[in-house]
């Protein structure tokens, strides 16, 4: 029995809208970073960048579960001596939710130069309103 290998010339892609009103961050983040690897597809091959476009809208009506908006914090350094940052995630929240979206995504995908090309089909909106309507996205259910 052969296995397909998908090959980079090969690979359609298509446009997918996810609705995070109303669900977990984490729950909305796992499917982005499924749909853009292209696991859901029978051509998935893991070092071919064969994953789809994903639009994520509503990102400030995503929610956390238990107490995470207070006790969770987003943590980087900036590479300067003492220069570890943070924010709490109801601040990151309020401000910033459809970076929370991509930070959550970000984490999900692979630390290499795939994952990163990944990452760049991924469009995060506060509310409803988007600018990918030509590409006439489908509707992806979690």
């Amino acid at each position: 029995m052969s296995t397909t290998l998908a090959k980079p010339a090969e690979v359609k892609r298509t446009w997918y809208v996810i609705d995070a009103e109303g669900k977990a961050l984490g729950r909305v983040a796992a499917k982005a970073a499924h749909l853009l690897r292209g696991k859901h597809k029978p051509t998935f091959t893991p070092n071919v960048d064969c994953g789809d476009n994903v639009v994520i809208i509503n990102c400030d009506k995503a929610v956390l579960k238990g107490n995470k908006l207070d006790q969770k914090f987003y943590r980087w350094h900036t590479g300067w001596i003492g220069g570890l940052k943070e924010v709490s995630y109801r601040k990151l929240m309020a401000e910033n939710s459809d970076r929370a979206m991509m930070i959550a995504v970000n984490g999900m995908l692979p630390n290499n130069t795939l994952g990163r090309a990944q990452l760049k089909r991924l469009r995060t909106y506060k509310d409803a309103n988007h600018n990918q309507t030509a590409q006439k996205p489908e509707i992806c259910e979690l």
